[in-house]
């Protein structure tokens, strides 16, 4: 009887499964207006072209070589995606927020590392999260933090230093280093709390759960794929579930603890203490329990909870990626590095306020060029949720020979936000796009690059471009400040063995030693003035 009611049950799966896939897909694909614009043939029945994506990490730039700014691809379940170069196309999706949304799988997916916070939620529910988030990301707010950033800057520093007096040179990882940093900074910078990695070996409870969440979140394998397409198959529990599982019920107690705190405080004194006013998850319970909001409006006790690990994501993985992108870069250009460190030695202080770093131009200029060069997150997905008719700056022509000054879309068509490659598109930059030239930033540079920041899409643009980009603008200033004063920098293995992965934001890696993860050896002495 058993038998037969599992076998019922694993029939009727099948039987939604191929519904799903080869009559919704199928008939998507040969109904889709985009059917014949160019780009490259599936290589995988079930992963399309994305297995070619995941293993080499320019396969969108190559392919806008060879087929043209406007083309599509397969994604997973050879279900079509369109990419596009077209400023005013990407314009039109980043700005037309009620009609372009994140994916349902794509939001399953990244719901299982920062749960349902800003990054996730839609609609009105994103909204209202961001207007009350708003005011801590505030310039004042950023003035008051950058402190902390300063002083752990200075602790890695210490470190190094203490390191370099015991060896004429010295050899590490400079991508684990600073993602030690960077998540004791938005520890103490987001919820007044230190994991103390930098001085610990041992990671804190709540540093090891999102360091489980995130690195099992990003792996991928046949099931979870199918998982996030079909909720359905959710009921399917596998090894990984436990895991998230458990280090997010980890993150969800100390969160609760965090937040409570923070609340008792303000019930108490009706106010904040100092040391704690500051921090992110404080102003947000203060600007959440403002008088100015309605109670209708106010974010409950889950949604601001599923702040803390947006806040993890989007303050600690991608500022330490960005500074070791920018630590590479300069061993790449050491007149660079040497222009930028005697720029930085013209501060007579150790302790710079924002104000202080926001004026060395040369050091702007080098943030702007890693963060064109080395986009931490190289794209994002959107789809639409009706049709659409979406204009276009330059009309290109199609397989069959006609010229389309528009591109007609249905809904449900998955759509991708090129960041990388309009960050670096020769059209737009020059042919010296691939290259890291800060100077190029010394020059008046405009360009229709829909972007919130520097002209360039690193940050989004629209009503969900990157709430943090100040915050993680004067933190990777900070980081660059402090270490570069105090250090040359060479890289220890040549640049030929330098790779890049994408798992959420992109990292290096060596191409002799892939398994060893993500890492970027570095060599430092300690910079002595003449």
């Amino acid at each position: 009887m058993l038998l037969k009611l599992l076998g019922s049950v694993l029939g009727s799966l099948v039987a939604y499964a191929f519904y799903q896939i080869f009559v919704k897909l199928v008939y998507a694909e040969f109904t889709s207006p985009l059917r014949n614009l160019p780009g490259p043939k599936a290589t995988h029945f079930f992963y399309g072209n994305m297995k070619e994506i995941w293993n080499n990490d320019n396969s969108h730039e190559q392919w806008v070589q060879q087929y043209g700014p406007t083309i599509k691809f397969r994604g997973v379940f050879r279900s079509t995606r369109l990419y596009t170069t077209d400023t005013k196309a990407v314009n039109h999706f980043l700005t037309n927020t009620n009609i372009y949304e994140k994916p349902a799988h794509a939001r399953y997916n990244l719901s299982r590392i920062v749960g349902p916070g800003v990054l996730v939620a839609e609609g009105d529910v994103h909204r209202r999260q961001r207007k009350i988030m708003n005011p801590a990301f505030g310039v004042p707010q950023i003035r008051e933090l950058t402190g902390i950033f300063v002083d752990k800057s200075n602790e890695l520093r210490d470190i190094w230093a203490d390191q370099a007096a015991r060896s004429a040179t010295v050899h590490l990882d400079a991508l684990s280093w600073l993602n030690r940093t960077t998540l004791d900074i938005i520890g103490l910078a987001g919820f007044n709390h230190d994991f103390n990695s930098l001085a610990s070996e041992n990671q804190s409870e709540l540093a090891a759960a999102f360091s489980t969440i995130f690195h099992a979140g990003t792996s991928i394998t046949g099931i979870r794929v199918v998982q996030s397409w079909f909720p359905v198959f959710r009921v399917i529990r596998t090894k990984l579930d436990r895991v998230l599982e458990t280090s997010q019920g980890v993150m969800r107690r100390i969160g609760l603890q965090l937040l409570r705190e923070s609340k008792s405080e303000m019930a108490e004194n009706g106010t904040f203490e100092k040391g704690r006013a500051r921090d992110l998850l404080t102003l947000l319970v203060r600007a959440n329990t403002a008088k100015d909001i309605l109670i209708d409006q106010r974010l409950s006790d889950e949604d601001v909870l599923a702040q803390v690990p947006t806040f993890l994501v989007a303050g600690h993985e991608t500022t330490s990626t960005g500074t070791t992108w920018a630590l590479f870069a300069l061993t790449q250009n050491i007149a660079a590095q040497t222009r930028l460190r005697n720029e930085l030695l013209t501060v007579s202080t150790d302790n710079p306020t924002m104000d202080e770093l926001n004026a060395l131009p040369y050091l702007d200029c080098v943030v702007r060029e890693t963060l064109r060069l080395h986009a931490p997150v190289p794209s994002t997905i959107r789809v639409a949720t009706q049709d659409d008719i979406v204009p276009l700056a330059q009309p290109f022509t199609d397989r069959t020979g006609t010229l389309r000054e528009t591109i007609k879309i249905n809904k449900g068509q998955a759509v991708v936000i090129p960041i990388r490659m309009m960050n670096r598109d020769k059209a737009i930059w020059g042919s010296d796009a691939g290259e890291f030239i800060p100077e190029r930033w010394e020059s008046e540079i405009s360009n229709s690059i829909p972007g919130v920041w520097g002209h360039m899409l690193s940050f989004l643009g629209g009503p969900r471009a990157c709430i943090g980009y100040r915050f993680s603008l004067v933190e990777m200033k900070a980081l660059l400040f402090t270490l570069v004063r105090a250090f040359e920098f060479e890289l220890a293995v040549p640049v030929e063995d330098i790779g890049k992965k994408t798992s959420v934001v992109t990292r290096p890696f060596l191409l002799s030693d892939p398994k060893a993860g993500n890492q970027l050896p570095l060599i430092i002495k300690p910079y002595t003035r003449p």
